[in-house]
C-alpha cells in the first residue's frame, strides 16, 4: 500500500514542479512572448511525456508493477526537470537574488541523494512509512515547487528581455534531444515504436519549429522596433539645437549632431578627428580641461553621475567668439558634450548688469558705479602719491531750459555735456551722472603729480561746458558750478562726496559758473577757559 502512495505522490509533485517551471515565466509581454512560453512547456512536458512513455514500455515489458514504474519514472525525469528549472533560473535571474537558485540546487541534492540511496541501499530504511530515497526524492521536488516564488524566481525572472544568451537558445533543443535518446535507446534494446510514441516525440518537434519561427518572428518585431527607435532618436538629435557631439577617451572627436552647422557654420565632417580642446578661448582652456578631467576621474572610480557643466567661449567659423554651456557626462566611447549657445544671454545678462550700474540716458556710471570707484580708489592709494579728488559738477540754467524747450531738448543737452565732460578728463579718470542735470568726475593721480592740477581739469571743464549746444536750429547756452573735495586722511566714499557736494553749492552760491574748493574745518581745540 505504500509503494502505490509513494508513487502517486512522487507523480503529484512531479505535476507540481512541471507547472512550478511553466508558471515562473509568468510576468508581463507580449503576444509573442506568451506563446513562445507555451510551447516551452510544451517542449517540457512533451520530453518528459515521451521518456516516461518509453520506461513504462521497458517497465511492462518486465512485469514489473505501476508503482514500480512510477517511480522508476520519477527518477528518469527528475534530472530533466531540475535542469530545466535551473537554466530558467540561472539565465533570468538578477545577480544579486540567489536565493531561488540556492533552493533550486539544494532541491538536485536531494534528489541525488535519493538516487543514492536507491543504489547503494536495495532495501532503505523508511520514514514515517515512507522510504527514504521516495522521501528525498518528494521533498526535493517540493523545493523545486516553490524555488520560483522565492527572491530572484518570478519577481527576478526576465523572459522579455531584449537580448538572450547562447545558451538559452541552444537549451530549447534539450527536450528534443531527450526524446531522441529515449527512443533510440528504446530501439536499440528490442522495443518496438508504437504511435504513441511516435505521436509525442513528433509533437515535441513541431512544437521546436514552432517555437523557433515564433523566436524569430519576435526578433523581427524587436529589430522594428529597435529601427523605429532610432528614426526617433536621429529626428530628436536633427531637430534640436543642441549640439550633442561624442568624444573618445584621448579627445578625438567621433560624433557630432548636424545642429553644429547652424550654431557654430561648421560642418559635421570638418569637426570629426578634431582633438579637445577645439576652437576653445585660449582664457577658458584650463576650467574645460578640468571639468573633462573630473569625468575620467570619475569613470576610473566606478561614480558615474550625472555629468559635469562647464561654460567656455567657441569660436564659430565666421571668426566671432561665442558663449557655450555644456554638460559633459559618460559615453561607453569616451564623453559626451551636449553644448548650448548662450551668447543671446550672456549678451542680455552683460546689459542687465550695465544698466544696472549706468545711466541709460549717458552711458555714464549712475552714483552707484560711482560710489564704488571712489571707494576703491580710497582703497588702493599708496604713500607718495596725490589723494584722489571728487569734482561735483551742476549745470546751471538747466532748469530753464529743459520747461521752455522741452524734455527732449532737455535730454540732448545732457548727452552733450556728457560728451564734453568726458573729453575734458583723462582715460583713467571717471565721470558720472548722479541724476538730473548733476554729474562728478572722480581724478586720480600718480606717484609725483600734485591735486593742484585738479583745478586745471576743473577749469578745462567749466570752459567745456559753458560753450554753446547746437541742438536742432539753435543754440544753447548754460554754465557750470563745481565744486572740488580732496580726499583727506580716513575718509569715506560717502564724506568725500558729501564735501564735493557742499562746494558746488558754495560755487553757486557764489554767483554760479565758477569753481569753489572744499576745506576740511579742523575741530575746536579745548582752552582753560573754555572749562571754566
Amino acid at each position: 500500500m505504500v509503494r502505490p502512495l509513494a508513487g502517486a505522490g512522487i507523480a503529484a509533485c512531479l505535476g507540481g514542479a512541471l507547472v512550478a517551471l511553466v508558471m515562473a515565466a509568468a510576468d508581463n509581454g507580449t503576444t509573442m512572448t506568451w506563446l513562445r512560453r507555451l510551447l516551452d512547456s510544451w517542449l517540457i512536458a512533451g520530453s518528459l511525456l515521451t521518456s516516461g512513455w518509453v520506461l513504462l514500455l521497458h517497465r511492462a515489458d518486465q512485469g514489473d508493477d505501476v508503482s514500480t514504474s512510477l517511480l522508476a519514472l520519477a527518477r528518469v525525469v527528475t534530472g530533466i526537470l531540475v535542469l530545466g528549472l535551473l537554466v530558467a533560473l540561472r539565465f533570468c535571474m538578477e545577480h544579486t537574488e540567489r536565493t531561488a537558485n540556492t533552493v533550486a540546487i539544494l532541491a538536485l541534492i536531494l534528489l541525488s541523494a535519493g538516487d543514492i540511496l536507491r543504489i547503494l541501499l536495495p532495501v532503505p530504511g523508511n520514514w514515517c512509512g515512507i522510504p527514504l530515497a521516495a522521501a528525498c526524492w518528494m521533498t526535493g521536488l517540493s523545493l523545486a515547487s516553490v524555488a520560483p516564488w522565492l527572491p530572484g524566481g518570478v519577481g527576478g525572472m526576465g523572459f522579455d528581455q531584449r537580448s538572450m544568451p547562447v545558451s538559452g537558445v541552444v537549451a530549447a533543443f534539450v527536450p528534443l534531444v531527450v526524446c531522441a535518446l529515449a527512443i533510440s535507446a528504446h530501439a536499440v534494446t528490442g522495443g518496438p515504436v508504437d504511435i504513441v510514441m511516435t505521436a509525442l516525440a513528433g509533437s515535441v518537434l513541431l512544437a521546436l519549429g514552432a517555437r523557433q519561427g515564433v523566436t524569430h518572428a519576435d526578433h523581427l518585431r524587436i529589430a522594428q522596433e529597435a529601427v523605429a527607435g532610432e528614426a526617433h532618436y536621429r529626428t530628436l538629435v536633427d531637430g534640436t539645437l543642441d549640439v550633442i557631439t561624442t568624444i573618445s577617451r584621448d579627445g578625438v572627436v567621433l560624433y557630432v549632431s548636424p545642429a553644429v552647422h547652424p550654431v557654430f557654420g561648421y560642418r559635421p565632417e570638418e569637426v570629426v578627428g578634431a582633438h579637445l580642446p577645439l576652437f576653445c578661448h585660449p582664457e577658458d582652456v584650463a576650467p574645460l580641461m578640468q571639468a573633462v578631467q573630473r569625468l575620467q576621474q570619475d569613470a576610473a572610480s566606478g561614480a558615474c553621475g550625472p555629468g559635469h557643466r562647464v561654460s567656455c567661449r567657441l569660436r564659430s567659423a565666421d571668426g566671432r567668439w561665442r558663449h557655450v554651456e555644456s554638460t559633459i557626462s559618460h559615453h561607453p566611447e569616451g564623453m559626451i558634450f551636449i553644448s548650448r549657445d548662450v551668447s543671446e544671454r550672456v549678451a542680455q545678462q552683460a546689459q542687465l548688469e550695465h544698466l544696472a550700474f549706468h545711466d541709460a540716458l549717458t552711458g555714464l556710471p549712475n552714483r552707484a558705479l560711482f560710489s564704488d570707484r571712489v571707494a576703491h580708489a580710497l582703497r588702493k592709494r599708496t604713500t607718495g602719491a596725490a589723494p584722489p579728488v571728487v569734482l561735483f559738477v551742476d549745470l546751471d540754467g538747466f532748469k530753464a531750459v529743459n520747461d521752455s524747450a522741452g524734455h527732449a531738448t532737455g535730454d540732448a543737452l545732457l548727452a552733450h555735456a556728457a560728451r564734453r565732460l568726458q573729453a575734458s578728463v583723462r582715460a583713467g579718470d571717471t565721470i558720472a551722472r548722479l541724476g538730473g542735470d548733476e554729474f562728478a568726475a572722480l581724478l586720480e593721480w600718480e606717484a609725483g603729480t600734485s591735486p593742484s592740477s585738479a583745478r586745471e581739469v576743473a577749469a578745462r571743464i567749466l570752459s567745456a561746458l559753458t560753450k554753446p549746444y547746437r541742438i536742432g536750429s539753435t543754440d544753447t547756452v548754460v554754465s557750470a558750478s563745481i565744486g572740488m573735495a580732496v580726499a583727506a586722511p580716513q575718509v569715506t566714499p560717502e564724506e568725500l562726496l558729501h564735501q564735493a557736494d557742499l562746494a558746488m553749492y558754495a560755487a553757486k552760491a557764489a554767483g554760479k559758473g565758477r569753481i569753489h574748493m572744499h576745506h576740511s574745518q579742523p575741530p575746536p581745540v579745548a582752552t582753560h577757559a573754555s572749562n571754566r
